[in-house]
């Protein structure tokens, strides 16, 4: 058996991390909210010291701010880091649409159309959770059809205050049916190898956060630094 294939271990604490740092980026544990070690080690079933080494993992992110006398916090949502993560996965995102245009293998156009029918489900059943995710794998796909998996792993690690910001939007809006028609739009762009089109529906599609987050910080005011 080769041994690469077998499923590495995880360690308690990355458990607790890994699912503390979902609960912050899906809003479940929202901007602001006090974090206890001895509750969330209560919660978790484990010792307080993985709890405490996935705060500072988190801290290091800037998804939890520790504040001395005070408490751990969730942090607040950063603007300025949410425009530098979507300045910066512009300039990507134009880059690699463009490539999909020139060469997209069979496979991974399959994959775009398999997402599409259950975006396209999400937005019946309105379940935003499931939406987030696949428009995360939607663009993961284009990453992934142009053999840059690297650079998506790398855009993400900047992403944690940018995809809080998109989930809010999503959450507090419904309407999702024109995030649908973009990536349909985008999808077909593809297929057609129309880098023109494709490179512009993008940047429309990522410049879109810049007035959702006038709108959000009005009305949130509580989750934004």
């Amino acid at each position: 058996m080769d041994l690469s294939l077998r499923p590495q271990p995880v360690s308690t604490r990355d458990v607790v991390y890994l699912q503390l740092r979902e609960q912050i980026l899906k809003l479940e544990l929202p901007p602001g909210t006090s974090l206890s070690e001895n509750e969330t080690a209560l919660l978790f079933k484990v010792s307080r010291t993985p709890v405490r080494e996935s705060f500072l993992r988190l801290a290091q992110e800037g998804l939890v701010q520790v504040l001395p006398q005070r408490g751990t916090f969730v942090s607040l949502i950063d603007t300025a880091l949410v425009e530098e993560a979507r300045f910066m996965r512009e300039q990507l995102e134009r880059a690699v649409i463009l490539l999909a245009c020139v060469h997209f293998p069979e496979q991974a156009l399959l994959q775009l159309e398999m997402n599409l029918d259950q975006q396209r489900e999400c937005v019946r059943k309105k379940d935003d959770k499931s939406m987030f995710e696949l428009d995360e794998a939607f663009h993961r796909i284009l990453f992934d059809g142009c053999s840059k998996s690297n650079t998506w792993t790398i855009m993400k690690q900047m992403n944690a205050h940018l995809n809080r910001s998109r989930m809010l939007s999503l959450v507090d809006d419904h309407n999702w049916e024109h995030l649908y028609d973009q990536h349909r739009l985008m999808a077909d762009a593809v297929k057609a190898q129309d880098g023109a089109a494709a490179e512009r529906l993008m940047t429309e599609h990522l410049t879109l956060n810049i007035a959702d987050q006038a709108l959000l910080r009005v009305k949130y005011p509580n989750y934004y630094k």
